[in-house]
């Protein structure tokens, strides 16, 4: 059973995002991470591999030379070997797909994963976009899924139940969390990461059609003010809200 999960390198979310010099933040001192939607695709896959006893799980990511600590993290959680695709990572999901595709045609995976979105840009653009390219099937937010007889069978968590949708391999695959809790890497895993192979290669040119024009920080909220207390400070509250928020 042979996966290819695609991961990105996003800023820590625990981290406060300052904005830097013209269009960018501010990355001095800023920790990032494995996007942690990824996480959950990467803990999916491992789990699928495992459940067949046999297979490879490929992490791929398409972006600056300092990506490779993310894909070694995704080596330490078991993934059996990684590639690197320098190049640039914009907000236009379109030329990211563009550019992941040139790669992944070239794989022999039934299943591509991704996370359902990137925490830091939040588009769930380019794993439906990479599926068309490649022409293959999508199944979006999906939460558990198995393969059985050249097909991957999908449970999607929907309004009061669960949607469960069938697709023909070779497909791709948006992962939510559902009950895919990433696993820590171990000692052993970490020192084996080490040794796994990592190849790194120029990405293939795919035009940015967007551009960030600047990162600014929110203005600041005014302080809060106290009407009174009680019943009596109602009609002083309505009033403002009226006059003053024009949200009555």
């Amino acid at each position: 059973m042979n996966i290819v999960v695609c991961i990105k390198r996003v800023p820590d979310t625990e981290a406060r995002i300052k904005p830097g010099a013209g269009a960018a933040i501010d990355a001095a001192g800023l920790k990032f991470i494995v996007s942690p939607y990824d996480e959950f695709a990467l803990e999916a896959a491992l789990r699928a591999k495992e459940a067949k006893g046999a297979g490879e799980v490929v992490a791929v990511t398409l972006g600056e030379a300092a990506a490779a600590e993310q894909l070694r993290s995704a080596l330490a959680m078991g993934a059996d070997r990684a590639v690197l695709l320098k190049g640039e990572v914009g907000p236009d999901g379109l030329a990211t797909a563009r550019a992941l595709v040139a790669e992944l045609a070239s794989l022999d995976a039934p299943l591509l994963l991704f996370g359902i979105k990137a925490v830091d840009d939040d588009q769930q653009q380019v794993g439906p976009m990479v599926a068309t390219l490649l022409d293959r099937p999508c199944v979006t937010a999906v939460s558990e899924f198995t393969v059985e007889d050249g097909k991957v069978v999908c449970h999607r968590e929907v309004e009061g139940g669960i949607e469960v949708v069938e697709a023909d391999l070779p497909a791709v695959l948006t992962v939510t969390k559902g009950p895919h809790e990433p696993r820590y890497p171990s000692l052993k895993g970490i020192m084996a990461a080490k040794k796994k192979p990592l190849e790194e290669k120029a990405a293939a040119a795919a035009p940015q059609r967007l551009r960030v024009e600047r990162v600014e920080s929110p203005p600041e909220r005014p302080a809060g003010r106290i009407v009174g207390q009680g019943a009596a400070a109602v009609p002083e509250l309505v009033r403002l809200l009226r006059e003053e928020a024009k949200v009555l």
